[in-house]
């Protein structure tokens, strides 16, 4: 009875010591993960719609800089109608076929969207006096430090509903 007991108290204690399952929670990796794609997707979308539409890129720019509060309105409805038509396609099984171009379609237009608030932010900061570039890094730099905080994730979004309404609203009429 007695090596009983101390079997189970050797193994009890081994346990404690060195329980076998290794959790890293390290926050870090995935705030400097989400901070490098945020800025690689704002820089390599503007630097996109920068080359092949600069005309539209500019007049997105301006209509995000002239109404931000409507665009801003109008891309927070919009993305609440498209989860919420989203989850509606989803449940009826059918549907899903239907909801995965959506959502990838909706993605794109996000990311362009963003980049449009981001490129208006970094335009008004410091201009285009010596072309595109220094507004891209700035607007890449502006939302990668935004992921980065894990809090600007609310301002991200607020940012990318302007753009998102903006080009929605170009769009749809």
């Amino acid at each position: 009875m007695i090596e009983l007991a101390q079997s189970v108290a050797t193994t009890a204690l081994l346990a404690q010591a060195n329980p076998g399952i290794d959790v890293d929670i390290g926050a870090t990796e995935g705030l400097v993960g989400g901070a490098v794609s945020a800025f690689l997707t704002t820089l390599v979308v503007g630097a996109i719609m920068v080359a092949i539409a600069p005309a539209y890129t500019e007049r997105m720019m301006a209509d995000a800089l002239e109404d931000p509060v409507g665009a801003f309105l109008y891309g927070i409805v919009s993305l609440l109608a498209l989860a919420l038509l989203t989850v509606l396609l989803v449940v009826t099984i059918v549907g899903i076929f239907v909801a995965l171009p959506l959502v990838l379609v909706a993605y794109l237009v996000w990311a362009v969207g963003a980049t449009v608030g981001y490129l208006a932010i970094a335009d008004r900061l410091v201009g285009r006096a010596y072309g595109w570039l220094q507004p891209l890094l700035l607007a890449a730099a502006i939302n990668g430090a935004l992921a980065l905080t894990g809090v600007g994730g609310l301002v991200s979004i607020c940012v990318g509903a302007v753009g998102f309404g903006v080009v929605l609203r170009n769009a749809l009429g």
